[in-house]
């Protein structure tokens, strides 16, 4: 079988790790995007909360991350991949973010451009591509409420040993069973059936997470180059879409390399494939996203742009999944780009891409036929060419819209997608009644505080700090929100201490807040 060429090809590049261009750490002040620029990073409607340098998070390397939010202390941890570990980096305060330590892998030799990492109640667990005997490790992500103020070298909770290496894992949180894809099988894996040989889904029960039990697994002959059924990358949920028969079963979207692959998966010893598909000028089906109705499935092809054939911008696959029996190309997005396109996700109308050498890039996507960006920010100062060096992957905290993104060897970025829209996103947040401005949190404050506000309709919004003199001292927000409820943060690093106004007007309404800055 042949072994995952994405990796394949990002080894030629690994020769200049040791030489990369590293910048350094910027901490306590938001940096707006003011002229389409932040700290010389090219933006638009994003601000940089922060910036943590590879060298002050002590690794050398960055792959890929994820997300946890600690539910009894609402704290949120970044999980970003290393060539030899797994880091934790405190951002609930985002301006301030804290590095707390780091997870060596399991087989402490391996090092490896590709690290994945999920959660399940309150577990990480982490693959590793490539060689040495690494399995699934699994951590307590509890441990970190242990940080003092020292970085910790963290101790592994468990290992799953049934496989040796794995690309990547995905995680249905409803089920509580692990989608390990990209793996191989190991001889101490205690008598596990798996008959797919590391070409499609090895299935994992982790609902005692820290037991992982061997379910099943799954692949389709029919997908991946030579029709080896190899799964690069895969979703899997509790369908909710519009095909009736499918409802409330589980169902996987693999991205095979050559095409998408569709299974149901409810009955682990014996998944059922569903579907698979091509599309136009396939160059390497690469990862994929649901959207929240489970209608449409967004892909990204990481090859196509370095293959000759007509697709010369980045582009995303739309593909119209209203039957999960024939998947049907609805469309492509071109992006303004012609960077690499890498992992992408959904959180309600808009998409998060991370296209490497140009950064991160939000397209609203609530009318599919129509995508259209809306934001952007490049992590990657040194080009914008075709390589896989800049930004792999981004998270987004889903209560404080906080968004991270890991970017070699640019460092981890802490961001603020300002048009607004990031914070009322999510399907279940019900419209405001009227229209209004929350008291400021916290108040006194020093350097930054926020407000909420509510919008019963779509407006203009201009959110500025005035001083005593009703002077504009920042403005925080000028642009169309949605309706819904945002987040307005006032930064006043550069302010020096005293009374100001916070004021918030469109063209129908106008209130504020005082607040206090006290250095």
């Amino acid at each position: 079988m042949k072994r995952y060429i994405c990796l394949a090809t990002l080894a030629l590049f690994i020769t200049h790790l040791a030489g990369a261009q590293q910048i350094p750490s910027m901490i306590g002040s938001r940096v707006q995007c003011t002229d389409n620029t932040a700290a010389g990073h090219a933006c638009s409607n994003v601000d940089m909360l922060s910036r943590l340098s590879m060298q002050d998070m002590e690794i050398e390397y960055i792959n890929d991350i994820w997300g946890w939010v600690d539910p009894d202390t609402k704290r949120e941890y970044v999980l970003l991949g290393a060539f030899s570990s797994v880091v934790f980096v405190d951002v609930t305060d985002p301006i301030n973010p804290i590095y707390l330590g780091q997870l060596p892998g399991h087989d402490s030799q391996v090092k490896t451009l590709w690290r994945d990492m999920k959660v399940y109640k309150n577990h990480m667990y982490v693959t590793v591509d490539g060689n040495g005997m690494n399995g699934v490790q699994v951590f307590d992500l509890s441990q970190l409420r242990s940080y003092s103020g020292i970085p910790i070298n963290f101790q592994e909770t468990a290992v799953y040993s049934a496989i040796t290496t794995a690309h990547n894992i995905a995680i249905n949180e409803e089920t509580g069973f692990a989608y390990v894809v990209g793996y191989r099988l190991s001889h101490l894996g205690g008598g596990v059936a798996d008959t797919c040989g590391g070409r499609g889904l090895h299935i994992v029960d982790i609902r005692d997470p820290v037991n992982p039990v061997y379910a099943g697994c799954f692949s389709d002959l029919f997908t991946g180059r030579g029709g080896s059924g190899y799964t690069h990358d895969v979703q899997c949920v509790i369908y909710r879409g519009p095909q009736i028969k499918y409802q409330g079963r589980e169902i996987c979207i693999g991205s095979n390399e050559t095409h998408i692959s569709i299974a149901d998966v409810t009955d682990k010893e014996n998944p059922v494939a569903l579907a698979a598909a091509d599309y136009p000028h396939v160059g390497y089906s690469h990862q994929g996203w649901l959207t929240e109705d489970h209608k449409y499935f967004l892909m990204n092809d990481e090859f196509d742009e370095r293959h000759e054939n007509p697709v010369t911008n980045t582009r995303t696959i739309i593909w119209d999944l209203s039957d999960l029996d024939d998947p049907i190309y609805h469309s492509s997005f071109s992006h303004s780009t012609t960077s690499i396109d890498h992992n992408l996700y959904v959180h309600g109308d808009y998409l998060y891409a991370a296209n490497y050498t140009t950064g991160l890039r939000i397209v609203d996507i609530s009318d599919i036929k129509k995508p259209r960006e809306v934001a952007h920010f490049d992590t990657h100062l040194i080009s914008d060419n075709k390589g896989f060096d800049g930004a792999w992957s981004s998270f987004r905290f889903p209560e404080s819209g906080t968004t991270v993104v890991g970017s070699y060897p640019d460092g981890l970025f802490i961001l603020d997608p300002m048009p607004g829209m990031i914070t009322s996103t999510d399907g279940s947040a019900e419209i405001p009644e009227s229209f209004s401005l929350s008291s400021a949190y916290p108040n006194p404050f020093n350097p930054t505080t926020s407000t909420v506000l509510a919008l019963p309709e779509q407006a203009e919004v201009r959110a500025e700090a005035l001083d005593l003199l009703g002077r504009s001292v920042n403005v925080i927000h000028h642009g169309v929100l949605p309706a819904g409820e945002h987040t307005l943060t006032f930064d006043a690093g550069n302010l020096p201490s005293g009374t100001y106004y916070i004021r918030v007007q469109t063209d129908r309404y106008v209130t504020g807040t005082k607040v206090i800055l006290i250095k």
